[in-house]
């Protein structure tokens, strides 16, 4: 948390939404997945593939150090208890380095000068020349004693393998290097012309005036080993009937739940970032979706992150299905039109058939949903050998999606709006009785069951609710909106609840059962309305072939059931805002 925080708020980048979830399965590898969303012209971007023998290749940024070398070999290995042995040194981060790279970098992008640039990520100089070179078709000829070092007698190796962080590497046109290094020196950032493009399709390093590497460029770049692993399909699950526990009084599993690590507010987390700094943030944490400002515009961008690792675990297509589904309905869920989808594949190890098989399951459902939804996989990548001692991590495909909203005037937010609203519920099946409890949080968490099938997911009719749903939102319709998910139909109308500091009542026509009030049926939404107008938005949903009913209305300060018990929303904000805190600090 400190890191994220502390990087983010001083490099002046908003941190504006996220996603938390407990597991044991993460005690050994805690995962911290990370999306980064930027805007750019559309005829102003910049690509990493080097071209034309004779450019110069020039080294910007912080120096390099030892710090980092082996990161990325560490990050393809499973940790047993010789690890710590075989930890390399941490990346020393510097985020007012990197936001006067970020400033210079912009700078210089103003002006015809660059050729290609690239980050210096995982393997550090090594990573970025191969992949620059083998993308443009050229080789490149380096000189290692130019390269800024901020260590004493650094090997080849070391220098080529350092994951220093605040590093680029460009390729500029012949004659301009003078117009970067003023733009890098005014900046107070490190410049050199480490080397020389050539056609030669190899990588020659020199060091003090010797030949300390030869080696091709295309061989490590695109001919690295393609594995087709065994792997062995995730067994299906059996559903799991909605009488499979006894029920309890549902005020006090809607208590216990509102207040469990999952469902707890994230308050504690989002505080310590700033989500106000550029001043463009329209929703703050806490909702479906953050919801972005295009600067000096009424247009916005929505954006989340989502994953259901449980769900993935029990049926890995299934659970990889759901994880983009979520993520479109989180978008939908404020009025945005769902753009893109990038993934974070992170698994234990892939040469267990097993493991390989949930990755196998995964990738096809995430494919299945984005086809059916319209939502490209524009950028991506792994994480595997996530393993402690033979233990795996849950399969976790996590999925980070953006969308975009024509008029911010035009979006819903969660939180219930006035006394005195129709709640109607659209999408699942139009009963008060059932509802999907395998894999729910409800059996996990209130009766330590984790098993049966993952709620399935239907994306014909996801595509058809969620777009009738936008098309409610941008019509300025409805008042409130939140999809329903983890812990069901009651946990989410008791977001709104706290949301909006305002109670419900639920009125359902007959007993609301436990499956029906904390099942995770997927595709689904809550809505608020004024009361003339809940008729008109369920006869419309009803035409379109989606399921709706009011299912209550708005109004006093305690979440209840008609004729029946209730539960303050004081008490539960009480809950649902103090187990964090009550955590971090025991």
């Amino acid at each position: 948390m400190s890191g994220i925080g502390g990087y983010g708020n001083c490099v002046g980048v908003p941190t504006v939404g996220g996603e938390v979830n407990f597991h044991s399965a993460y005690n050994g590898n805690i995962l911290v997945n990370a999306m980064t969303v930027g805007l750019a012209q559309q005829d102003r971007i910049f690509y990493s593939a080097a071209s034309g023998p004779g450019n110069p290749v020039i080294y910007v940024g912080s120096k390099t150090g030892k710090d980092g070398i082996h990161g990325a070999t560490m990050a393809s290995a499973e940790f047993d208890e010789d690890s710590e042995e075989k930890r390399p040194t941490v990346q020393v981060g510097d985020p007012f380095t990197e936001k006067l790279l970020i400033e210079a970098c912009l700078e210089l992008m103003a002006t015809d000068t660059i050729v290609a640039i690239q980050d210096m990520g995982a393997a550090g100089l090594t990573c970025s020349t191969f992949e620059m070179c083998s993308k443009g078709g050229t080789g490149i000829e380096m000189n290692l004693n130019a390269v800024p070092i901020r260590e004493a007698d650094m090997t080849p190796y070391e220098i080529m393998l350092s994951e220093s962080q605040e590093r680029m590497l460009m390729v500029l046109e012949p004659g301009k290097e003078h117009i970067a290094q003023a733009i890098f020196e005014k900046w107070e950032l490190a410049f050199a012309v480490v080397g020389t493009l050539t056609d030669s399709g190899r990588m020659v390093l020199l060091k003090d005036g010797k030949e300390v590497a030869d080696l091709p460029i295309d061989p490590l770049a695109e001919a690295s080993p393609e594995y087709d692993r065994p792997w062995v399909e995730t067994p299906k699950a059996d559903v799991v009937a909605p009488d499979c526990v006894a029920h309890g009084d549902w005020t006090e599993s809607l208590k216990k739940l509102i207040g469990a690590p999952d469902l707890a507010s994230r308050r504690w987390v989002w505080e310590q970032y700033d989500h106000m700094v550029m001043g463009d943030t329209v929703q703050c944490p806490g909702g479906d979706a953050a919801v972005v400002r295009i600067h000096d515009s009424e247009r916005g961008l929505a954006i989340t992150t989502d994953c259901t690792p449980r769900y993935v675990k029990a049926d890995p297509f299934e659970g990889g299905k759901q994880a983009v589904a979520e993520t479109w309905r989180n978008l939908t869920a404020t009025g945005a039109r769902p753009l893109a989808i990038t993934d974070n594949l992170n698994f234990g190890n892939p040469e267990k058939p097993p493991i390989m098989g949930q990755m196998v399951g995964a990738i096809k459902g995430i494919g299945e949903a984005c086809l059916a939804l319209d939502t490209p996989v524009v950028s991506g990548n792994v994480s595997l050998y996530n393993e402690t001692d033979g233990e795996p991590i849950l399969p976790t495909p996590t999925i980070g999606a953006i969308g975009i909203i024509d008029n911010l005037d035009q979006t819903a937010t969660v939180g219930f709006k006035a006394d005195g609203d129709a709640v109607i519920l659209i999408g699942g099946a139009d009963t008060v009785t059932d509802g999907w409890l395998g894999q729910s949080l409800y059996l996990r968490d209130l009766h330590s069951i984790e098993e049966g099938a993952p709620p399935p997911v239907d994306l014909a009719q996801e595509r058809v609710t969620g777009d009738a749903v936008r098309a409610l939102i941008t019509a300025e319709q409805v008042n409130a909106c939140h999809d329903v998910a983890d812990g069901g139909v009651a946990i989410a109308l008791a977001e709104m609840a706290l949301s909006g500091d305002i109670g419900v009542t639920i009125d359902t026509g007959s007993d609301a059962s436990a499956p029906w009030l904390f099942g995770e049926d997927q595709g689904r939404y809550l809505v608020t309305c004024g009361a003339d107008e809940a008729g008109d938005i369920v006869q419309a949903m009803t035409d379109a072939g989606i399921t709706a009913r009011q299912i209550g209305t708005t109004g006093g300060d305690a979440v209840s059931i008609a004729g029946g018990a209730s539960v303050s929303v004081k008490d539960l904000r009480d809950l649902h805002e103090g187990w964090f805190p009550s955590y971090m600090a025991a």
